[in-house]
């Protein structure tokens, strides 16, 4: 029998509803992509998760929670999803953060509400807080793959950004690798004054990489922004990509990352 494993994917969450239906189709293909859940297609959705029989793989448990504008707090989800693990024989629960910057949900929000359920659940099954999605070496591969789709003179990797102190380092290392500039949503230096800045030093095109996990409200108004820029600065050619999104590509890297976890 293989070993079974249990996953809560945990993101910002929003009154947004696009997110959130991404999240739930993002956890869809990671179980797609699991070889035990793919084996045991006739399962009703309710036993996904259950005790596998004795000539059965046993079964890959894969939720989802949100942080913030959830109906019930992040640790009252992670007892319940644990119990449910425990219930189907597994003892261990790993939590996947699905936040790009190491900010304060990801340093003090999460780690806290993962003490509170472990406290909550005592010795009956394990917690295990994972590192963010931000973190993971292999990111910067994907966020490749997306700009080489926006061929271009210039590059900016726009995120939400942070004014605490060395709060966008990570961007800032992040955007020096896939050989872009960084910007921010929410602080400075800003997309219209990168944008300002390029087109003033001759570029005549540029790549714009919005560094979200998925679309909604913010991602909304970049496009709209994006289209005041290009108003404003008719001779350059603005291409804007798309956030990670909830595809196979972004399944395959989490699916990576926990096997080697395992190792």
């Amino acid at each position: 029998m293989q070993v079974a494993s249990a996953h809560l994917l945990v993101s910002h969450g929003s009154r947004d509803p696009r997110p959130q239906i991404a999240l739930k189709q993002l956890a869809s293909r990671l179980r797609q992509k699991k070889p035990a859940i793919a084996r045991s297609r006739d399962l009703k959705p309710e036993l996904e998760g259950a005790a596998a029989a004795p000539n059965q793989p046993a079964l890959s448990l894969i939720d989802t929670a949100c942080l913030e504008a959830a109906p019930a707090p992040l640790h009252a989800t992670i007892e319940r999803v644990a119990q449910k693990a425990r219930k189907a024989g597994l003892n261990c629960l790993e939590i996947l953060p699905l936040f790009l910057l190491a900010g304060v949900h990801v340093k003090e929000d999460i780690p806290r509400e993962v003490a509170i359920a472990q406290r909550a659940l005592g010795k009956s099954v394990r917690v295990e807080l994972r590192p963010y999605l931000g973190s993971y070496p292999r990111l910067a591969n994907l966020l490749t793959q997306q700009l080489e789709r926006l061929p271009a003179q210039a590059r900016i990797l726009l995120s939400h950004g942070s004014r605490r102190p060395g709060g966008n380092q990570p961007c800032q290392e992040i955007a020096s690798r896939l050989g872009a500039i960084p910007a921010y949503w929410s602080a400075s230096p800003t997309l219209a004054e990168r944008v300002e800045t390029l087109a003033r030093s001759g570029e005549q095109s540029i790549a714009i990489l919005p560094y979200f996990l998925f679309s909604g409200g913010i991602t909304d108004a970049i496009a709209q922004q994006i289209q005041q820029l290009q108003q404003a600065f008719p001779k350059l050619k603005l291409l804007l990509g798309e956030p990670l999104g909830a595809t196979a590509e972004l399944a395959d890297l989490i699916i990576e990352e926990i096997d080697e976890w395992r190792e």
